[in-house]
């Protein structure tokens, strides 16, 4: 149990480990850099030793914070998650130190006159770690559940794929109105149904071309047939295509039309199904 214990807080350490220093430094060599405080006593070495001590102070109060409390409370059975509380509370807490700490070392290890503009530039730059590492913490969860919802478009788009797999080797029977004509086709095999007048013209693949047969009824009535088929959509008020046999898409200026494998003539997308076609492609 024991060394269980051991190597969670061994995997917080390398996970954060990154982060603290960087903060770390990253404060260390913003007061080098800008001198937020009257420290022109020191020489260079001294000054490089007693500026490092800020970052080392961020350092400290950021690794309990951050890892030792959460560590200490889960063997103590507490729940480790961050919420609300827990994350503004940490942060106030490394503030609150910092800051504290910082008046301190400013005081009697440089020697420096406490004053109240002297405080407020303390408790700002003492703000920046929290800040810091709320933002790390939401860029982390942006990027789990953006992970979580890939994972979960891929499992639905297998679902789907596999539902049109399981659909496409079904067969469909076109029957005419006076139900004089039937014509029994595999869903794979329809390339596209197109209204002619009082009838509809049926394209589909046969061997390796693509063939046509005409069937008196409308083409309301074949949609409702095909409707249960994911891969069929309206382009057209005259047209409904298996998206499957879709080449390419295509537009010029104000028209918009599409490009049938292995047929010639262009399908006319009409604006009302654009959106539907696009998101299809």
């Amino acid at each position: 149990m024991m060394n269980k214990r051991f190597n969670r807080f061994i995997q917080l350490f390398d996970e954060d480990l990154r982060l603290l220093l960087g903060i770390s430094f990253g404060i260390f060599l913003f007061i080098l850099f800008f001198q937020p405080f009257p420290i022109e006593r020191f020489d260079f070495n001294d000054l490089l030793l007693f500026v490092a001590g800020f970052g080392a102070i961020v350092f400290l109060f950021m690794f309990l914070v951050r890892l030792v409390f959460p560590w200490v409370g889960n063997n103590q059975g507490n729940d480790n998650n961050k919420s609300f509380i827990s994350t503004y509370l940490g942060g106030f807490i490394i503030v609150a130190l910092s800051s504290v700490a910082f008046a301190f070392y400013l005081r009697y290890v440089g020697f420096v006159s406490l004053s109240f503009f002297v405080i407020f530039k303390v408790v700002l730059i003492c703000l920046t770690p929290p800040v810091a590492l709320r933002l790390y913490d939401l860029n982390k969860e942006l990027k789990q559940q953006n992970e979580s919802l890939m994972s979960a478009k891929k499992t639905i788009q297998n679902q789907v794929e596999k539902f049109e797999e399981d659909n496409l080797g079904k067969s469909i029977e076109f029957i005419s109105e006076n139900k004089s004509e039937i014509l029994t086709l595999l869903v794979s095999d329809i390339a596209f149904i197109k209204s002619a007048d009082n009838y509809v013209e049926v394209v589909y693949k046969s061997g390796d071309n693509l063939r046509k047969n005409l069937i008196r009824n409308t083409l309301k009535n074949i949609e409702l047939q095909l409707k249960e088929y994911s891969n069929f959509i309206r382009c057209h008020r005259i047209c409904v295509v298996n998206k499957h046999y879709i080449e390419k898409f295509s537009k010029n200026y104000n028209n918009h039309w599409i490009t049938i494998r292995g047929y010639n003539e262009k399908i006319p997308v009409s604006r009302q199904y654009l959106l539907k076609v696009r998101e299809a492609l």
